[in-house]
């Protein structure tokens, strides 16, 4: 098996890569799919006890080539490399050997000649306020992608409102993981929409200073460090936090309340009861031009409904690629500004990027549609249910 995925970089192609996307899988089924696909159709699939054996010995490499097309004609040819971190050591113990998983798939996108670089997952969160960790890049740039995954959250939440009829400039915005490099570009984006502002997150001086930010432009702000009274209060939730595994609760929240999964994993906790509430995943675009992975990894590497649907972090590479602006547009913590989302946005729409679909684990959302009890259990369930350690909830 190793083989056959080192050599994927390699074949087929002489020109240099346009761009390349790092990635990791967030379930054990995700991964197990992964390498069924790269064993062939010829072999078994590892039994799940050899799977989380071998997985965390695979160091980082790619797995396939994505060729890209826009809508104006224009193209480009990608790779998407594999980190391989095991989906159950996303915890703070491991931050030095998954750094240096990021790192090596870095370097294996500097080998293949990638001009821009976008950072998937935990591999931006891990990286994003020092980029000086990579290794030496000669002509390639990175972006962690965070500012287009932005865009599509907040466009997000505008179409939801505009589903369920509600006024956003009436509502009470709580943001979860608020003083992250996405939970703060969507305060930045939103505070101005919205009556209220809520921000929740574990740093109380990061806190401080994104409050002391929205309060400059007369926005109402709120802080705490825990979600006590605030879910209560709140119309519309954006769940941003950097966990290892999906373990948010939110239990008591207002009725018809609008939520967003922004999570990669994925935020709200499987044992989450949050009847009436409206879910919907978000972060996420669809390339109307197209898009074609070799091997054939569709449906395996983006796990939508839809069709060509990817996180906005690997889309940001994409399109920069597709524009020929290969530079870091996404860097650091805290730099996402509205003018900087528009100006990503416009990019993005002029080579048919745009929004996807709004889903949940039910499907697509609807106008009237609500999130049962016990639902969330479906939410997260591939991706909860061959973790061998998770992270701590966060409780009301």
């Amino acid at each position: 098996m190793g083989s056959s995925v080192a050599s994927v970089a390699g074949r087929g192609r002489t020109r240099e890569a346009d761009f390349a996307l790092i990635g990791h899988q967030e379930s054990w089924r995700a991964a197990a799919d992964v390498l069924a696909v790269l064993r062939g159709p010829e072999r078994t699939r590892l039994p799940d006890d050899e799977l989380k054996d071998i997985l965390p010995w695979i160091p980082p490499r790619a797995v396939c080539h994505v060729d890209v097309e826009s809508i104006v004609g224009a193209q480009a040819r990608g790779l998407y490399i594999d980190s391989f971190i095991p989906p159950d050591r996303l915890e703070a113990a491991y931050v030095h050997e998954n750094i240096a998983r990021v790192r090596g798939a870095a370097a294996c996108a500097i080998k293949a000649g990638a001009k821009i670089v976008s950072l998937g997952g935990f591999s931006s969160i891990l990286i994003e306020g020092n980029f000086d960790q990579l290794p030496e890049r000669h002509h390639t740039v990175f972006t962690t992608g965070n500012t287009l995954t932005v865009a599509f959250i907040v466009q997000g939440i505008k179409k939801m409102c505009a589903l369920e009829g509600r006024n956003l400039s009436e509502s009470t915005l709580l943001l979860v993981g608020a003083t992250g490099d996405v939970g703060s570009g969507c305060a930045r984006c939103l505070a101005p929409m919205v009556k209220r502002v809520q921000l929740s997150a574990r740093n109380v001086e990061r806190l401080r200073r994104l409050a002391t930010q929205l309060q400059a432009h007369g926005v109402q702000v709120e802080i705490a460090t825990d979600l006590q009274g605030f879910s209560a209060e709140a119309d519309i939730v954006i769940c941003a936090a950097s966990l290892a595994s999906p373990s948010l609760l939110l239990g008591r929240i207002a009725p018809d309340v609008i939520v967003c999964d922004a999570g990669y994993p994925k935020n709200l906790s499987p044992s989450a009861e949050m009847p009436g509430a409206k879910v919907f995943f978000g972060g996420l675009g669809q390339i109307t031009g197209g898009l074609r992975f070799a091997p054939d990894f569709r449906g395996i590497l983006n796990r939508h409904p839809f069709p060509n649907v990817v996180h906005g972090c690997l889309l940001e590479g994409m399109g920069l690629a597709l524009e020929g602006r290969f530079e870091p547009f996404s860097q650091g913590r805290g730099a996402i500004t509205p003018e900087r989302v528009e100006e990503m946005e416009t990019i993005a729409a002029r080579h048919g990027i745009y929004l996807a679909p709004l889903y949940n684990a039910d499907g697509p959302v609807q106008h009237g549609t609500s999130l049962p009890g016990g639902m969330i259990e479906r939410l997260t369930a591939y991706a909860s249910a061959s973790r061998s350690c998770g992270g701590s909830s966060w409780r009301l």
